[in-house]
């Protein structure tokens, strides 16, 4: 093996664990909504495009929010606060309000992260290649804001067969109303 290849995978391999390690370096954040009372955008109905400055969403999202969201980052496995989240309703983009998964699509993936078979519609997301740590796979971000949610791989259970792997930080969540008897 000549001494650039070895260069190489060893160039990969430390940003692999360098990404892996020190990926989220805020802290888990308890709460199940926190941007609606001060965001001026957030809208659980509203479907028009959200366009600011990174300036503006600085100010409206948590350091952990805007890291995810506007960064591309992601949380530390095992600390979403949905990871093992059993209530029924619909979950949605922390950062805008568009609505991205429902609890009937949510299932236990053993990857760390919450995991969704399906979107809440396939319109809510945007679906970018991403080859950065030197991995090649598929980000989805939120259709309304482009806030970057987590990625889409192709090993999920029936009907669709993938797993959406979504950072927790960038959802909110609405439990659905209960049925009158």
């Amino acid at each position: 093996m000549t001494i650039s290849i070895k260069l190489y995978f060893s160039f990969c391999f430390t940003t692999i664990l360098m990404s892996c390690q020190g990926q989220n370096i805020y802290t888990k954040n308890k709460t199940m909504s926190t941007t609606k009372n001060n965001n001026p955008i957030y809208s659980t109905t509203d479907t028009n495009k959200v366009v600011m400055k990174e300036e503006e969403w600085k100010e409206i999202l948590t350091p952990e929010q805007y890291y995810i969201a506007r960064q591309k980052g992601t949380e530390r496995p095992g600390s979403s606060k949905f990871e093992n989240f059993k209530e029924q309703g619909t979950y949605y983009c922390a950062a805008c309000g568009n609505p991205l998964f429902v609890s009937d699509t949510k299932f236990e993936s053993g990857c760390g992260w919450p995991s969704f078979f399906a979107p809440f519609q396939k319109s809510t997301l945007i679906y970018t290649p991403d080859f950065s740590h030197g991995m090649n796979r598929t980000e989805v971000q939120c259709a309304r804001c482009k806030a970057h949610v987590g990625h889409v791989f192709e090993d999920g259970p029936k009907p669709t067969g993938l797993r959406y792997c979504i950072n927790g930080a960038i959802l909110n969540f609405e439990k659905k109303p209960e049925e009158k008897k």
